[in-house]
């Protein structure tokens, strides 16, 4: 019997050692909603500045601000092959908060922003071929701070609200940037005075433009429509908010996500809302895991249909459609980072670059999220 109770635990220590050199030299497995790792590090700390992918797969970051006050004209490139940062060319004007979008042509339209103690109408073009920007000659229909961009699918740039310099809250006109002659021309007004908004290509081709603040924050959304060149009022937000984000959905409903309601840095959101183009309605969906405000105006979609959002909390979090739910990826942020930039990769990964925490000091840091 004792010999028998030798052997059976001679098994037993030698199943339980094979288990634990398997569990060792098994790699760890997989988070199904990918990981947040610091990267490198800006040659500038940056807040309010536009990051831009290119098509040879570098990432133009332009403009912001060191500090309230302390903006830049410098531009720099994000090489994802070696997760370095080089110099590129200087923008004719020191901006922050203002729009950069690539063209068909492969250049970046750079327009409007906050400019000093005011707002500006110039816009610029920047050429990767040469690393330089060039200021276009004719300007803006208005000067914007902090408006909405959105590359229409003719080609042509739709900018909306934003702030001039005597009305703060938020503007209600619009303008279309056409590319083929280097040429802005005013459209339709909105319904209301926005700032801080954000806007979203509908798959049909219409923008869908939601929330902001005017003389109040707005709950209120309209949709543009390219071959009339005018709004109409669509569904109302169930909670009226700015500074949040928003992001299309693989089946073509728009997510809206956080932001702040008229207390500002005391009323940040974490709730969520989806828009259904079929319906013109929005519906309440799932809450993220923390609130957050000064968010990138556009989430990012993923390879996997998903969408990312960062900013505004350590947290990044992942929006998983099928089941309605946001899931915090691994890995933080080292602050609560306002204003920052994200920039999905070719590879699929995105760059999360500078931002600034509860004060007004930006940061060079960048993380990368891997799926």
């Amino acid at each position: 019997m004792n010999r028998r109770l030798v052997f059976l635990g001679a098994c037993l220590s030698i199943s339980l050692a094979v288990a634990a050199m398997a569990f060792r030299e098994s790699p760890p497995a997989a988070m199904p909603w990918g990981s947040v790792a610091p990267g490198g590090q800006m040659l500038e700390p940056r807040s309010g500045h536009t990051a831009t992918l290119l098509p040879n797969g570098k990432v133009l970051i332009a403009g912001g601000m060191r500090r309230n006050q302390d903006f830049y004209k410098s531009a720099e490139l994000y090489d994802p092959a070696t997760g370095t940062f080089q110099p590129t060319g200087e923008m004719s004007e020191r901006r922050v908060g203002h729009v950069a979008v690539l063209l068909r042509s492969g250049k970046v339209l750079v327009a409007g922003g906050f400019v000093g103690h005011g707002t500006t109408d110039s816009a610029e073009l920047y050429d990767p071929a040469t690393g330089t920007f060039a200021k276009l000659a004719g300007k803006m229909a208005s000067r914007r701070g902090d408006p909405s961009a959105t590359l229409l699918a003719d080609g042509d740039v739709l900018i909306a609200g934003g702030a001039d310099h005597d009305t703060p809250g938020g503007i209600s006109s619009a303008e279309v940037f056409h590319a083929a002659s280097m040429t802005f021309q005013a459209v339709g007004l909105m319904h209301f005075a926005r700032i801080s908004h954000t806007s979203a290509l509908l798959d049909d081709g219409r923008v869908l433009i939601v929330g902001g603040r005017g003389e109040r924050v707005n709950a209120g959304a309209e949709i543009y429509d390219p071959k009339t060149r005018h709004f109409t009022e669509t569904g109302s937000l169930a909670t009226a908010r700015y500074k949040h984000t928003a992001g299309l959905l693989p089946d073509g409903r728009v997510l809206i996500a956080g932001g702040s309601d008229e207390r500002d840095w005391h009323g940040k959101l974490s709730g969520a809302e989806i828009y259904d183009p079929r319906t013109g309605k929005f519906t309440v969906t799932s809450s993220m895991n923390d609130s957050r405000f000064k968010l990138p105006h556009e989430a990012v979609a993923l390879p996997s249909g998903k969408l990312l959002i960062a900013g505004g909390s350590k947290q990044v979090e992942i929006f998983d459609p099928a089941s309605a739910k946001f899931l915090v990826a691994p890995g933080q942020i080292s602050d609560a980072r306002h204003f920052m930039t994200e920039t999905r990769l070719r590879d699929g990964s995105v760059l999360l670059a500078g931002g600034y925490p509860d004060n007004d000091q930006a940061t060079s840091q960048i993380w990368i999220y891997r799926p």
